[in-house]
């Protein structure tokens, strides 16, 4: 193998951090026959042609694997393509409990397709394949199926590998009419997740109290709502003023000041004036939706500061219910009515310093975009609910 230029090396981590961003499915490749049993969980799979004699698809194996020469031998494979819930066969086949479980085929049921391949009992999809083509390329082997079965599940969302993280599928629904787009008695409003239950259904009674708007409702993460925004799916969106693009214009509501989250009895409880620096030597509970996550962090490093995350959590009412149970403090910026969190357990929150930067709730629309009618009433309404 040749070895590669500086050149080449950095063109080669510039490919695997572009890669990075590719969404994949989480597969499991499987065989079985002469050369025995084998399987590694694999990203690079993909379709080749529907309308050969037999349908086709490509899957790509490292070359180090130790499925690789069981699946050149045996002749077949099985691609077991992961749900969701399925991420700890993935990590199983990649090796990372390797020192726990010896056999790999322990973490989960099979059963044999018609080649003989492994099938995980229950995957999203699984296609038995009979190997046609088998070629080396750099560091992978290219394997070409042939597909012989196929298994189904009746339900369930795919695994997803991206940016180096599994996640999984959300459901985006289409604009399906540019007339209902453009119509003034329709407006389609999107809200921040994080915010959106303590603000949104005061904002659309006080709206929708004479019923002649065909009103629209998402609530999303801030990306999705931009990209809403953008692509005409959404008029006006609730949200934040934190990492918002050049092509969003921002309509100020009110100024979301962070603030520290505590269990009733947490040891920093009592004390009325705390910094960053007190708290980095408690536990802390990060909310860590985009840009939230990121922007509570940068408050720690805009003084040097480096807190100890024990718990990452999307969700805004599971960070407070952890913190209710003593297990770490939290920084929000949205304050509920209740002063509990949802199973019961008493909460209080301390001010941090005013020098803190503080965040904005804004009302968002793309720049140029032609909202309609019923766009200014709904504006007047949260400005006015806004300035209480």
């Amino acid at each position: 193998m040749n070895t590669p230029t500086s050149q080449n090396a950095a063109l080669r981590e510039a490919f695997l951090g572009g890669m990075s961003h590719a969404a994949c499915t989480v597969n499991i490749v499987t065989t079985n026959g002469p050369a025995g049993k084998a399987g590694v969980t694999v990203s690079a799979m993909t379709s080749v042609s529907a309308d050969s004699s037999k349908p086709t698809l490509l899957v790509c194996v490292h070359h180090e694997a130790t499925a690789a020469p069981f699946i050149i031998e045996n002749g077949n494979f099985c691609v077991n393509l992961l749900r969701d819930d399925q991420s700890f066969i993935s990590d199983t086949f990649a090796g990372r409990f390797s020192a726990e479980i010896l056999d790999k085929f322990d973490c989960a049921d099979w059963a044999p397709m018609e080649t003989g391949a492994p099938r995980v009992v229950d995957p999203l999809v699984a296609f038995d394949c009979k190997v046609i083509s088998a070629e080396r390329i750099g560091t992978h082997h290219v394997f070409v199926g042939e597909v012989q079965d196929i298994f189904t599940a009746k339900r369930g969302t795919p695994l997803i590998y991206a940016n180096r993280a599994y996640g999984r599928t959300i459901r985006i629904d289409p604009v399906t009419s540019l007339a209902t787009s453009q119509s003034d008695t329709a407006l389609r409003i999107g809200c921040f997740h994080t915010f959106g239950p303590f603000m949104m259904p005061e904002i659309i009674a006080k709206f929708a109290q004479d019923d002649s708007t065909d009103l629209r409702f998402m609530d999303g993460d801030h990306r999705r709502l931009i990209e809403g925004l953008r692509t005409g799916e959404l008029d006006i969106a609730l949200t934040t003023d934190i990492d918002l693009p050049d092509d969003i214009d921002a309509t100020p509501l009110s100024t979301l000041r962070p603030y520290i989250l505590l269990a009733e009895n947490h040891p920093l409880a009592d004390e009325p004036n705390l910094t960053l620096e007190a708290l980095t030597d408690h536990a802390m509970i990060l909310l860590d939706v985009p840009p939230s996550g990121e922007y509570f962090l940068q408050l720690f490093a805009a003084q040097n500061l480096t807190p100890q995350i024990k718990y990452r959590c999307p969700s805004y009412e599971m960070v407070r219910g952890l913190v209710g149970h003593g297990l770490g403090f939290s920084i929000l910026a949205t304050k509920p009515a209740s002063n509990l969190s949802y199973d019961g357990h008493a909460l209080v929150t301390r001010p941090l310093a005013a020098e803190t930067r503080a965040s904005n709730t804004i009302l968002a629309t793309k720049k140029g975009s032609t909202l309609p009618k019923a766009a200014a009433p709904f504006i007047s309404v949260c400005k006015t609910l806004f300035s209480r």
